[in-house]
């Protein structure tokens, strides 16, 4: 996840002292702007004789507990890599784990002298993510990430993570913010703010959903990701597969059905986040099928009855949620996501609805492909 665009040349010197904090003795070569996400600042930091490595500065704004989010990455990363020692990877697939680079006072961060909190973390190499399903074998892979990610931690006991982003994927609170903003705010009235509002109107249950599942003891809470975006899992570039889930600050107690909806809402959606033909947007059935088969060839055997039940309902309510934020935000005035224009978080909500929309009207084909699986 990355910022808005940095001005390497002013920032040059200043990220060459940081970088130097995680590889102390070595020469650095370059330092270039790394990713395209909306949030951290994230660089990619090339070195002579020895392995690059990614540098990020963490948006504090919205990790405002940040030693918490780099704990949780210490404890995942030990608890995998043990892991991954008892279980056997078929077809010799290999699967890795982002490690977190020490300071040379053996600290996980380091704390420039302006106040920002920046990390060092392992590259993966030989391998990229994409924004958009590639094609039918992408689309498989990128549930067997996540399945892979959720097979390794499910004995994670969630006690030892923090919650260190708490109301993070609860979509009540989300709809209780949106209420909240519209009752300051306002909403300029158009066609497409017009439909926001009544789409938001229109499903008065649907953010209830999980947690009433959860309150019931329906499901249970687990380890999860929490940004399972298709670009967050990589794909090497030589075999094609899978082979590691970057971006952890999201990993905290949670239900998987919040990773398991967004995944598909990301991957499904053949246009992207960022189209501007919204109308056009639909979500395909034939990519959620190989997702979800991709998923469930690792992570079948610690699946419950109520889990499966649930998968639709995660699938619609992560595309709503989403819908949610960024048009709560565009009523905010834009403040949590980074925009390129005023009207681009209403842009991004009417693509989430649009999806969302499509995802209702096939209900009964997608719920009959998630019980044929069971």
């Amino acid at each position: 996840m990355t910022d808005q665009p940095e001005t390497i040349n002013q920032n040059f010197s200043q990220l060459v002292k940081i970088a130097h904090q995680f590889q102390s003795d070595a020469k650095i070569i370059d330092i270039l702007q790394h990713g395209s996400g909306n949030i951290n600042s994230t660089f990619l930091v090339t070195l002579e004789h020895q392995p690059p490595f990614i540098l990020q500065r963490l948006n504090t704004a919205v990790f405002c507990q940040p030693e918490l989010v780099m704990d949780n990455i210490c404890i995942l990363s030990d608890y995998v890599h043990q892991t991954l020692q008892s279980i056997d990877l078929s077809c010799d697939r290999r699967w890795l784990m982002p490690k977190v680079l020490l300071t040379s006072e053996n600290c996980h961060h380091y704390r420039a002298e302006d106040g920002t909190f920046w990390r060092g973390i392992s590259f993966i190499d030989n391998s990229q993510s994409f924004d958009t399903i590639q094609d039918l074998h992408h689309a498989r892979e990128i549930g067997y990430g996540l399945g892979m990610f959720h097979r390794l931690l499910h004995d994670l006991p969630i006690h030892k993570l923090a919650d260190t982003l708490e109301g993070f994927h609860i979509t009540p609170g989300y709809l209780k913010h949106y209420h909240q903003a519209k009752e300051k705010f306002g909403a300029k009235s158009s066609p497409e703010v017009n439909y926001c509002l009544k789409f938001i109107g229109d499903r008065p249950d649907l953010p209830y959903v999980l947690e009433n599942a959860k309150a019931a003891g329906k499901l249970d809470l687990r380890t999860i990701h929490g940004d399972p975006k298709i670009n967050n899992i990589m794909i090497d570039c030589s075999t094609k597969e899978a082979v590691a889930m970057i971006d952890l600050d999201t990993v905290k107690p949670g239900l998987i059905h919040y990773d398991i909806g967004d995944c598909l809402r990301s991957g499904c959606n053949p246009l992207g986040e960022e189209t501007d033909d919204w109308e056009a947007v639909y979500f395909d059935p034939e990519l959620a099928r190989e997702i979800l088969q991709g998923y469930l060839a690792v992570a079948r055997d610690f699946l419950t009855q109520n889990d499966y039940h649930y998968i639709y309902d995660s699938i619609r309510l992560l595309a709503f949620e989403l819908g949610l934020r960024f048009f709560t935000d565009y009523l905010e005035g834009n403040v949590y996501f980074n925009v390129e224009h005023a009207e681009h978080n209403l842009a991004r909500a009417l693509v989430q609805f649009k999806l969302t929309e499509s995802i209702e009207s096939q209900s009964a084909m997608l719920t009959k492909t998630i019980l044929e699986m069971i």
